[in-house]
């Protein structure tokens, strides 16, 4: 249910309440929070109502909150930047909300009004666009979530909800250089199933790949690519980002039928990648056909996309011990240019033509 007279009131952080800015050269990811966050509850009389701008705080939550026992907790990832003359961008807002609502669908939560729900974000990332990084290559990562709050056990969709959104600066990923990393193709664990939850962006579908993501850091790996459940035989997803190919020229991601989330990056990757003339397919491809066009050399590139990244070039897979090396080891010319132009366009240094990008304030 859509409250149609929402208003979103601001609540400003006293001068006590400020927090003290990190320094932009050592920022991480995820370590330090902004000085606001924006709240919005949710309950079936009511629908959602006390939608609120207010100075960042810790929750007191019941014990017997649903959200602790039955899962209902959905997130998504986004990002701010500042470009030229201190503007402040958003790219592709409108889709990472879209999205949430459909996974807030699959999980049997509530939608809720995106427009509402942009108009506060922007708000709020303009009352803290001090946070927004002024450092090349930094960014302030956006973390909305919603969970299930209703005190009471029984397995049942919720009734209260709890939407609130977060923001941290984080520094450059790819401070070190634009360097490519080391997978390890999992072939036991699976990371979703045919009409499970694979194609949402739930915790649990987190929580289910850490054990194999440990398992891939003991061996000297930086993620797993996830094969499908049924026959652990065609690639899916590669840690927590979408993954891509270019075999003899071809552009080749895995479609999307269910089991795998749908990535803004990803699509973002396709647009650019047809406007540039490759041929692109999204298709069903084996493992044993990546491996075989590593060894016959027509596997040119590979690199996984999401929004931490950007795009993550694919320098080695490992597969059942057996070692296949892309391009050398090196990034190729396709996941560079990609970066680049994604970037450019994310930071507002380029022409927007798909109009993705949109201005704070």
């Amino acid at each position: 249910m859509f409250n149609q007279e929402l208003e979103v009131t601001l609540q400003k952080a006293t001068a006590d309440q400020l927090k003290p800015k990190p320094d932009q050269n050592n920022l991480g990811f995820g370590q330090f929070f902004t000085d606001h966050m924006f709240t919005m509850r949710w309950n079936r009389r009511q629908g959602w109502h006390e939608a609120t701008i207010e100075p960042y705080r810790t929750f007191a939550m019941d014990p017997a909150a649903m959200v602790f026992h039955y899962g209902q907790a959905i997130f998504e990832g986004m990002k701010a930047y500042r470009g030229k003359d201190d503007q402040i961008f958003l790219f592709r807002p409108q889709d990472n909300f879209d999205r949430m609502n459909q996974s807030a669908l699959r999980m049997c939560m509530p939608r809720f009004p995106q427009d509402r729900v942009l108009q506060a974000l922007r708000a709020m990332v303009y009352l803290d666009q001090e946070w927004v990084p002024k450092t090349p290559g930094a960014t302030l990562y956006i973390r909305p979530t919603m969970i299930a709050t209703e005190p009471a056990l029984g397995l049942r969709p919720a009734e209260e909800y709890l939407l609130y959104i977060i923001c941290c600066p984080v520094g450059a990923y790819y401070s070190g250089g634009f360097s490519p990393t080391k997978i390890y193709v999992e072939d036991s664990f699976a990371r979703s199933v045919p009409g499970g939850v694979g194609n949402a962006k739930t915790a649990g579908n987190y929580a289910a790949s850490l054990k194999a993501q440990d398992l891939a850091h003991d061996k000297g790996y930086t993620q797993v690519l996830w094969l499908d459940a049924v026959e652990h035989k065609y690639v899916e997803e590669v840690g927590t980002s979408n993954i891509f190919f270019l075999i003899d020229g071809e552009v080749i991601t895995p479609p999307l039928e269910g089991s795998i989330l749908p990535g803004i990056t990803r699509d973002s990757v396709l647009q650019l990648a047809h406007d540039w003339g490759y041929p692109v397919r999204e298709r069903r491809i084996a493992i044993d056909e990546v491996i075989a066009a590593g060894k016959n050399g027509s596997l040119q590139e590979s690199f996984g996309t999401g929004t931490a990244a950007v795009i993550s070039p694919v320098g080695e897979f490992c597969y059942r011990e057996e070692l296949v090396q892309i391009n050398g080891g090196v990034a190729g010319s396709l996941s560079k240019r990609l970066y680049d132009e994604l970037q450019a366009i994310q930071f507002g240094e380029r022409e927007d033509p798909h109009k993705w990008r949109v201005r704070v304030g």
